[in-house]
C-alpha cells in the first residue's frame, strides 16, 4: 500500500483553498485520490471550529466525509503524555505527533519547525513538493 500521510489542519486549508503550488497540490490530490490520507480528530475540531461561510463549511464537511478521521484512543492518549512531557509542545499539537506517530503516518504539515523536533516523527511541507 504505501505510505500513509495524517493531514494537518493548515495543510487541509491550504489544500482546499488553493493556497499550495501547483506541484504541492498535485501531490496532495494524488494523495487524496488513493485515499492514503488521514485526520486526527483533533484536525477535525479545528477544521470544523473555523467560522466560514456556508460553502466552506460544507466543503470542509464533504472533504472530512471522505477522510479517515483517527479517533483519540489510549496509545494515543500515553504518547501524547509523552511527547508533552519530553517536548516543549502544544497540546493540539502533541495530539497531532501523537496520532502520526501511533499510527505510523507521516504527517503533512506547513508548521515543520514544532514537529521536526519530535524523533521518530516524519513530516512533509507540501509547499516543499
Amino acid at each position: 500500500m504505501g505510505t500513509q500521510y495524517l493531514m494537518d489542519t493548515n495543510a487541509v486549508i491550504e489544500f482546499l483553498g488553493a493556497a499550495l503550488p501547483t506541484s504541492g497540490s498535485n501531490w496532495l490530490q494524488n494523495i487524496i485520490d488513493q485515499n492514503l490520507h488521514h485526520l486526527s480528530v483533533i484536525n477535525q475540531i479545528e477544521l470544523l471550529g473555523f467560522k466560514g461561510s456556508l460553502a466552506e463549511m460544507q466543503t470542509l464537511e464533504d472533504f472530512i466525509d471522505v477522510t479517515n478521521v483517527l479517533p483519540l484512543s489510549d496509545v494515543v492518549v500515553q504518547r501524547t503524555i509523552e511527547l508533552r512531557k519530553n517536548y516543549k509542545i502544544k497540546l493540539p499539537d502533541a495530539i497531532i505527533a501523537a496520532t502520526a506517530l501511533a499510527y505510523n503516518l507521516t504527517l503533512v504539515t506547513r508548521n515543520m519547525a514544532d514537529f521536526q523536533k519530535v524523533a521518530g516523527l516524519a513530516c512533509v511541507d507540501a509547499h516543499q513538493k
